[in-house]
């Protein structure tokens, strides 16, 4: 196992760049004020060439945001306004400001002054340039019967089409929540890149991101697409992050992704990726911490959502297979140990005991968290796991063989099982150590918490690049909510790993093996709709046929309910 950190040393590290990057991440938030001298028009021309956004709504106020494009570097000047109308005959509030190459020419406005639950259209101008329009939703008041949200996540740019973001931006939700993988750093030959020169979808720059224009360049490009400029143009967006947003499988210290030795200080790379992800992206900015991205919306006492951060601020690191593997088979009980230590730590002790605190307050209908990884158990035998996981020995053949013996051998009343057949039952370890499995300890802490306040707990996940739908269980079983997964926008499930054929027959097996598990797709990309009311909350995950081609159709859906019956929540 990995040595300590030197926790002085990254203390030192992280106070250094917080100081130097909290002032630039407000450095692009204007306000109102008299926009009538119209001499500051001589300022340098720019335009608009990445849309506009909106995000975080509160009940009275939402982020607005755009960007400007300068004909050469230097002070730009910008005017908004925002009205309940399209023709903006019923201006509501209006202010003017300026932006420079300080914060990559970005343009952030927390428009308050507006009434809850309320439809807005907002738009920006400069010179003689005027942003295309923006519609915007502030969060309703008490009372509200109804909510409906689109969730996505892992949209990798070279792997095909945002076809996903399209679908979103022609039907009508309250907001969009993205748990994360906006943008991908690798390099342009990198991760899901094989199609990428076929689909004139070659990521820029061409190498992987390490500083902060590197991650400027990648936004940029991603917010030239015009599905997903379509989509935030639609929709408020209420955003956290993942681990790309940094690098592969950013831990509080580190990354998978990061090597020290070739590519410098992880602290000095992470902010610069958290101050591109500020610039570019319609949330509001810190108070103080820099690195502190959970937050709770109110949403007219129907849920409390709160988004929270499973990837930065407090992750400990990940545990990997290869460390517990020995004569090609994995140490069952090693994993199980190490995954249940109470000094492991997937939110870090200040987000938990916030969390704790906020579902203790809640009184809404729902407490629903939206957040990156799975939470739910998702447990299969070791010689299944081996091979998933890629380490020790044993193929797909031999993963399919244990399946089939394993559903054969649950099958059975316990009394009917031969030996071997329990023991490979009784062998179950996680299938994903960077999900909440790993983190056992805390996960079962926040299960029971929420158990024990009665919590009506709506779990909301991205990062797997797959659907899953599963009943949320303390360990002796007992039932404390549900988690609903969503697949991918375009970036590879499980049919990358084992083929289109394979991952649909698997699909179907997975929930009759993993007892939490009612639903599983790993084999499309699209997006998750969720929508509440009073007495139930519906999922229903869609489809695109295709994320290679300009063409498309949306395919079947799935739904899922879960009832308020007793004082569970059971899937039906």
């Amino acid at each position: 196992m990995p040595d300590k950190p030197d926790l002085t040393r990254r203390r030192i590290s992280q106070g250094i760049t917080a100081a130097a990057l909290l002032p630039l991440l407000g450095a692009n938030l204007i306000g109102c004020s008299d926009s009538s001298d119209r001499s500051r028009e001589r300022g340098v021309p720019a335009e608009f060439l990445h849309g506009v956004a909106s995000g975080d709504p509160l009940q009275d106020r939402v982020i607005l945001w755009t960007r400007l494009t300068p004909q050469q570097d230097g002070t730009v000047f910008v005017d908004w306004e925002i009205a309940s109308d399209p023709a903006f005959s019923d201006v509501l509030n209006r202010g003017s400001g300026t932006t420079s190459v300080e914060v990559d020419y970005t343009v952030k406005v927390d428009a308050d002054g507006l009434a809850p639950g309320m439809r807005y259209y907002y738009r920006f101008t400069s010179g003689d340039k005027v942003s295309p329009t923006g519609l915007a939703r502030t969060a309703p008041a008490s009372g509200v019967a109804a909510a409906s949200f689109a969730v996505v996540s892992c949209s990798n740019y070279p792997a095909g089409y945002f076809h996903a973001y399209r679908e979103i931006a022609n039907r009508d939700y309250d907001a969009v929540l993205h748990l994360g993988d906006y943008i991908y750093e690798y390099a342009a030959d990198g991760y899901a890149s094989e199609d990428a020169q076929a689909l004139s979808r070659v990521s820029e720059p061409p190498g992987e991101l390490l500083d902060l224009a590197d991650y400027r360049t990648r936004y940029a490009q991603y917010r030239m697409d015009p599905d997903l400029q379509a989509c935030h143009a639609a929709h408020p967006f209420i955003v956290v992050w993942d681990d790309h947003e940094v690098a592969n499988n950013t831990w509080k210290d580190g990354a998978e992704n990061h090597d020290p030795d070739t590519e410098g200080d992880f602290f000095t790379r992470r902010a610069a990726a958290i101050q591109a992800w500020y610039e570019w992206l319609p949330v509001r900015p810190p108070e103080a911490e820099l690195a502190i991205t959970y937050r709770r919306f109110e949403w007219g006492g129907l849920l409390d959502l709160l988004m929270l951060d499973t990837r930065v601020i407090g992750r400990d690191k990940q545990l990997e297979y290869a460390d517990f593997t020995n004569g090609g088979l994995i140490d069952v009980g090693a994993v199980r140990a190490a995954a249940a230590s109470s000094g492991r730590s997937m939110l870090g002790e200040e987000q938990r005991r916030w969390l704790k605190q906020a579902l203790t307050d809640s009184t809404a209908r729902w407490q629903v968290l939206g957040q990156q990884v799975l939470m739910a158990r998702l447990v299969m035998p070791e010689p299944l796991v081996r091979p998933l996981s890629g380490v020790g020995e044993g193929g797909l053949d031999e993963a399919t063989a244990a399946l089939l013996t394993s559903l054969a051998a649950k099958a059975k009343p316990v009394q009917e099982r031969s030996a071997a057949e329990q023991a490979l039952l009784d062998s179950v370890i996680p299938l994903n150590l960077d999900a909440w499995d790993g983190y056992e300890f805390e996960r079962e802490d926040l299960l029971t918490h929420a158990s024990q306040l009665q919590s009506r707990l709506v779990v909301l996940a991205g990062d797997s690049h797959n659907s899953w739908a599963s009943q949320l269980t303390l360990a002796d079983g007992t039932p404390v909510g549900v988690e609903f997964a969503g697949t991918s926008v375009t970036s590879p499930g499980a049919e990358g790993e084992l083929g289109l054929e394979n991952a649909v027959l698997f699909a179907p097996l997975a929930s009759q093996l993993v007892d939490d598990l009612a639903y599983a797709n790993l084999a499309d990309r699209g997006f998750l709709e969720v929508q509440f009311d009073a007495g139930k909350v519906s999922a229903t995950w869609h489809y695109v046929s295709d994320i290679k081609s300009a063409e498309y159709e949306l395919m079947s859906q799935k739904r899922k309910e879960i009832v308020v019956g007793r004082e569970e929540l059971l899937l039906s």
